[in-house]
């Protein structure tokens, strides 16, 4: 039988051993708490707070700034002790509202839940709008309009993206693990705003308890399917995903709504449940700490807006001085020059390697092998595209569908001459995307 799975692709060394057979451990933070206000795609959010206010665990301290924005919730109890830029992973300074932890925890009382079936789809969006549910993959879209579609009866699948391409990265596996029915009630709960959707957890075949656990607990869900998907890079890409279980595909133009998919992560899907069945916000994510530079890498739960660093020194320290330390997985993930930056919605993992292969590499010239073009899932020519990209030729590549690009790093990987392919053709999509915003 024919494995679902896309054209292309690579099989890196994954190293999910390191950290995916530790259950996940809950991290309380020791020092102040750090929210940027800008955590997800769109507008920054607005504070609602101001320096001296007292707060409560799951109390709004920043409303959303736009359509196109999501609101922000505290994690733990405390006092507002400033609202000031501070330095986040990517390097930036952004504005923050940063609350000094008083230890108590202390919560808000939420609004007793209605059951699922007394909510109308206007209301389960209206929770998750309300609860500041971003895309948790990464991207940090507001979830709030991904559930909502101009065509709400053409959706036919909402797929779970389990799959956790990624290599290093095992949170979605150790949340799949040991709290499999969370993410099965949320994909209830997107299912009941699509009257004619199916529900897909699409998994990695490399996880065969995680998918013989799943279809345990679904074998009685009519609308719900485990779909076991060919292990290899980028299999946890939108697109890819989309065409390994469904066979539709989109491109650059297209929104995954516009095949009739709706797709969300496997933290993502965790949240809505708990923004429409519990009433929460999100305050809480799996964050994995891994590398051969960890001493104990593992699984944390991480209140949002704890430092890096805690959670470096929760997983027993640095047994060796890292060369790189990358915020996310090595192929799509990025480098940051310091640790002590809160974490967000968004914050997948904290790989620390004690060897920095890439800036070890000395580039030659391209040998017209063709091997990175056998690897792209996008079908096109990383070589040429780097070309146009290094030479400033805006007009071909777009010409040769450089849009088309996912940045997932296969060509780069693959290349024998070392050239740092997905880098020029990143920056040329980056300049292509400010243009069209303006």
């Amino acid at each position: 039988m024919a494995k679902l799975t896309f054209v292309g692709g690579i099989h890196p060394y994954d190293g999910k051993e390191l950290s995916k057979d530790k259950p996940i451990k809950a991290v309380l933070p020791k020092g102040d708490l750090v929210y940027p206000l800008s955590q997800h795609i769109g507008a920054p959010a607005k504070p609602v707070v101001a320096k001296g206010d007292h707060v409560l665990t799951g109390q709004l301290i920043a409303e959303a700034g736009g359509f196109v924005s999501a609101p922000i919730y505290a994690s733990v109890s405390g006092t507002v002790k400033a609202i000031e830029p501070r330095r986040v992973v990517t390097g930036d300074n952004v504005m923050s509202i940063v609350i000094e932890n008083d230890g108590l925890y202390e919560e808000v009382e939420y609004e007793t839940p209605k059951p699922l079936e007394e909510l109308s789809k206007e209301e389960i969006i209206e929770k998750v709008k309300k609860a500041g549910v971003v895309g948790m993959g990464g991207a940090g879209f507001p979830t709030f309009i991904k559930l909502s579609p101009k065509e709400p009866e053409k959706i036919e699948y909402c797929i779970a993206n389990c799959a956790e391409c990624e290599p290093y990265l095992t949170s979605d596996y150790r949340r799949m693990m040991e709290e499999p029915q969370k993410l099965i009630d949320g994909l209830k709960v997107m299912l009941a705003l699509f009257d004619r959707a199916t529900g897909i957890l699409a998994v990695e075949d490399n996880k065969p308890d995680c998918i013989k656990l799943l279809k345990d607990l679904t074998k009685d869900e009519p609308r719900i399917f485990v779909k076991a998907l060919k292990t290899k890079y980028p299999q946890g890409a939108e697109r890819q995903l989309i065409y390994a279980t469904t066979g539709r595909a989109i491109n650059s133009s297209m929104l995954p709504a516009d095949a009739g998919c709706i797709v969300d992560n496997v933290d993502t899907v965790v949240a809505i449940n708990a923004a429409v069945r519990e009433n929460r916000p999100l305050m809480h994510r799996i964050v994995t700490v891994t590398g051969d530079a960890i001493a104990d890498p593992r699984n944390f739960i991480v209140r949002i807006g704890t430092n890096y660093a805690e959670l470096i020194d929760e997983a027993g320290g640095f047994k060796e001085q890292p060369e790189k330390i990358i915020s996310g997985g090595p192929m799509m993930g990025f480098g940051i020059f310091d640790v002590n930056v809160p974490t967000t919605k968004t914050a997948s993992a904290l790989l620390c390697l004690t060897h920095d292969d890439v800036s070890a590499m000395q580039p030659t010239a391209c040998i017209n092998c063709g091997m990175c073009v056998e690897v792209c899932p996008g079908r096109v020519v990383p070589k040429k595209l780097a070309d146009y990209a290094e030479n400033y030729n805006e007009e071909a590549f777009v010409a040769n569908n450089g849009m088309e690009c996912c940045e997932c790093g296969c060509c780069s990987f693959i290349c024998p001459a070392k050239r740092p392919l997905t880098q020029l053709i990143k920056s040329a999509r980056k300049m292509q995307l400010a243009k069209k915003k303006k």
